[in-house]
């Protein structure tokens, strides 16, 4: 029997799964299956008790505003529930601020294509973003993995706005026990961070639960067509290519900074030195100035001294001049 032949990629990857995380697998998974994408909502999100999702219907990913002038975007998932509630959800492998940005933009659009001309306010339903971030450059003065944002008054934050929710989850930074009270989260975070190229055998608690047992069987790399294999070893190919230009960027920007630093540090240097050097010379130009103002009033004295018929001994003794500076006064 002759043996199949093997992508590119799977001669690459040497274990059962492909990693959820790359942008193609993680769309299959969410952006295809609405019990999932509902699951992973439900766990994840800060949704009341009486306001689980029940049901989702998926939105076109493409937000194309009314005006051409203005910004086009596209995010990974998009969906609503049964109560019109819009939730977004994206993975973003690399943090950078713009993305933070990027997330407001997009969340700031779902609450306004909601309403058509003349519609009442009050039909706006909340919008929810969802952001699995695999970078800790989120937020590097915490260890927290889960960031909850909502409008709120500053003074008294236990006052909200309801319509607008941000939540980002930094996976590097997830610890099972640190949210052990809700297992759907721990599991759906486990799937996402345990999960990779490299997976043989998947944990124990990811086959036994249905959703986590579901998405697995999406994600192994038996079920992928070639064309699929070949577009993830692409994806792969272009994050790679985008962290050396990242990290070329970064050494680039470090190099310039250190030498405007040490440029800055010369010039700050040099004024430094011209101002202490000037200070020091009017110090020494009013010590000098004093100086001979003390020696011109000892001469002064001394020739008063010398024309009252004053002896040239007693003169040296009250003025400090010596005898040979009194005598050619």
């Amino acid at each position: 029997m002759s043996k199949m032949k093997k992508t590119k990629g799977e001669k690459a990857m040497k274990g059962k799964y492909l990693n959820p995380k790359a942008d193609l697998i993680f769309k299959l998974v969410f952006g295809e299956h609405p019990d999932l994408v509902m699951s992973l909502l439900n766990a994840l999100l800060p949704l009341p008790e009486d306001g689980q999702i029940e049901s989702v219907e998926y939105l076109t990913p493409e937000m194309v505003p009314e005006n051409p002038a203005k910004k086009d975007s596209i995010v990974d998932v998009r969906c609503k529930d049964q109560q019109g509630r819009q939730f977004i959800v994206e993975m973003q492998l690399y943090w950078n601020e713009e993305f933070k940005r990027r997330v407001l933009l997009n969340a700031s659009k779902a609450i306004v294509r909601q309403l058509d001309e003349g519609e009442d306010y009050s039909l706006i339903q909340p919008v929810y973003c969802l952001s699995l971030v695999n970078d800790k450059a989120f937020d590097y003065e915490t260890d927290d993995f889960y960031h909850d944002y909502a409008i709120v008054d500053v003074e008294h934050t236990d006052r909200h706005i309801e319509g607008l929710r941000l939540v980002f989850v930094e996976l590097p930074k997830f610890k099972p026990q640190s949210i052990a009270e809700k297992k759907m989260a721990v599991l759906w975070l486990r799937f996402l961070t345990e999960i990779a190229e490299d997976t043989v055998e998947a944990p124990v608690e990811l086959l036994e639960n249905e959703a986590t047992r579901k998405a697995l069987g999406l994600v192994e790399k038996s079920a992928m067509t070639e064309g699929q294999l070949y577009a993830y070893e692409r994806f792969w190919l272009a994050v790679v290519d985008e962290r050396i230009l990242r990290e070329a960027a970064m050494r680039k920007g470090y190099n310039e900074g250190h030498e405007k630093g040490l440029a800055d540090g010369r010039a700050e240097g040099r004024a430094e030195g011209r101002a202490e050097g000037r200070a020091e010379g009017r110090a020494e130009g009013r010590a000098e100035g004093r100086a001979e103002g003390r020696a011109e009033e000892r001469r002064k004295n001394a020739r008063m001294m010398k024309k009252d018929g004053m002896s040239i001994s007693l003169i040296a003794k009250y003025t400090g001049l010596t005898e040979e500076e009194i005598k050619i006064l």
